[in-house]
């Protein structure tokens, strides 16, 4: 990936990212720990809207909702050490973005228990919460302020976030003039460089931008895992997850079917596919 300016390659990398809780030592107390836990999305066949209706089905002694599960992810286990880099892979609909979600705080578990330590960063949907009619650096410290961080903190972390973004003068423009990928690089470079996360939560975002831009992203990834960072990704493609992650979860319909070495976990993948497995990169 091309050089992150603000950083030269000879500075150390705990400097760069202090949120990173010690790199990988001998603690092996999980950052990530999920445990039986179960979630359970409805397809209603109806719904009780008024308090009327609820009256009358409570003396009626009638559900109260009629429905059935639509997706469950169940007894999902999982423990994220400190310095770890996972990646969660297996088709559309297979329950990562829902895990992902979990593990953010997003979703609640309908059953079991899902515990982190640490701060988090999750770049699930980029540009979430931005204000078409603010600014670039406007929506910046909006973010930092929502992340609760003072607008000191905000601004001492503004140089690195624009150069990083790399939209120069637009960065003082509203964001509703930028063009998608000028708004996919505030958006990543915001999420990633604001809050300095100890763990970080990546949803199928690694392709923004342009090619340069990608490169950027996955360096930046690369250094924040050196400084003891740990990172839960979700993505499709392959080349990624291997150049990131050393684990994988394989999940299908919900359930685990595999947790191991990335390439051990990513050949049964495609072996249960049929297909073979590409290549590792090298």
């Amino acid at each position: 990936m091309s050089t992150m300016m603000t950083h030269p390659h000879g500075q150390d990398a705990q400097a760069v990212f202090p949120g990173a809780l010690g790199a990988r030592s001998g603690f092996r107390t999980p950052v990530v720990e999920c445990r039986d836990v179960v979630k359970r999305f409805y397809r209603y066949e109806h719904r009780t809207r008024t308090m009327r209706e609820f009256f009358i089905r409570s003396v009626l002694r009638r559900p109260i909702h009629v429905r059935q599960a639509h997706f469950t992810l169940e007894q999902f286990d999982l423990a994220v050490y400190r310095g770890d880099a996972l990646a969660l892979v297996g088709g559309n609909g297979s329950g990562k973005s829902t895990a992902l979600r979990l593990i953010a705080g997003i979703y609640t578990p309908t059953q079991g228990t899902v515990e982190t330590r640490g701060r988090i960063s999750a770049i699930i949907d980029l540009g979430v919460g931005f204000h078409p009619e603010l600014t670039g650096v406007e929506n910046i410290v909006q973010h930092a302020a929502i992340m609760g961080f003072s607008r000191r903190q905000a601004a001492a972390r503004l140089d690195e976030i624009v150069e990083f973004a790399g939209i120069g003068a637009f960065v003082h423009e509203p964001i509703k003039y930028y063009s998608s990928g000028m708004h996919a690089r505030l958006a990543f470079a915001t999420a990633v460089l604001c809050a300095r996360p100890d763990i970080l939560l990546v949803d199928e975002v690694l392709v923004v931008g342009d090619h340069a831009f990608q490169e950027q992203c996955l360096h930046h990834l690369q250094r924040f895992r050196e400084a003891g960072g740990t990172m839960i990704i979700v993505s499709h493609d392959e080349a990624i997850v291997r150049e990131l992650c050393e684990r994988a979860v394989w999940l299908d319909n919900g359930r685990v079917c595999m947790n191991g070495r990335t390439a051990d976990v990513l050949d049964a993948y495609h072996a249960a596919l049929g297909r073979p497995a590409l290549p590792a990169a090298g």
